[in-house]
């Protein structure tokens, strides 16, 4: 069994999970999270990797002007709110428990104007895919949903069926635990992947996965 070591840092990672709100600046605007650990756990929070992810986004200026988003376990729904106050066309996804509280977000942080870029939808991976266009998105994103080694066969099917050979997975992730490896070597069976960043600070890598090229495409 893991400990969580008893110091400043491990308390204050803590406090911050069960705060009702956390509050961020992306894109020039100040954005407001309302978190629910109590309720919902996991999904109400937001973690580490979705604000490096979010930074990523911006930083390395991502052009994401006019692009079709999906964003997958999507828990408050920070990483699609920037992406749509970057320009993109975002559908926003997680089980249904979190839907309200990601909606809640979602109306709360976009102005009316940038409100139709965003769409919260439901996603269970591997289940609800006829409701989703089949290679119908530019940028895949992902914050934090590598760790429930069960859940891997079906987030990379999820995977296989919104990506076109152009789409870019962006997958924001802490390498905790050997199986956080197997998902990467199960990942790169489908894709070309390649480490494109990395937070010593948060201890969080960002991969890009694409389309293996098929020879007959050479």
């Amino acid at each position: 069994m893991a400990l969580v070591p008893y110091d400043d840092t491990a308390l204050w990672g803590m406090q911050k999970l069960h705060k009702s709100s956390s509050t961020y600046t992306f894109a020039n605007r100040t954005i407001e999270i309302k978190q629910n650990w109590n309720q919902l756990g996991v999904a109400a929070v937001v973690w580490d990797a979705a604000v490096v992810l979010c930074t990523f986004l911006e930083v390395e200026s991502i052009d994401l002007e006019g692009r079709l988003v999906i964003e997958l376990g999507a828990g408050t729904g920070l990483v699609g709110i920037v992406a749509a106050l970057l320009g993109a066309h975002v559908t926003i996804t997680d089980r249904k428990a979190a839907l309200a509280l990601l909606e809640s977000n979602v109306q709360t942080n976009l102005p009316a104007a940038l409100q139709p870029r965003a769409t919260v939808k439901e996603l269970t991976w591997g289940q609800d895919l006829a409701g989703f266009s089949p290679g119908g998105y530019d940028f895949i994103l992902g914050a934090d949903i590598v760790y429930l080694e069960e859940t891997f066969p079906d987030l990379l099917h999820t995977l296989d069926h919104l990506c076109s050979d152009q789409t870019v997975i962006l997958l924001s992730c802490r390498l905790r635990y050997e199986r956080d490896q197997n998902f990467l070597n199960m990942l790169r069976g489908l894709f070309s992947v390649q480490e494109m960043f990395y937070d010593a600070s948060n201890d969080v890598h960002i991969f890009k996965a694409q389309r293996k090229v098929q020879k007959e495409d050479l």
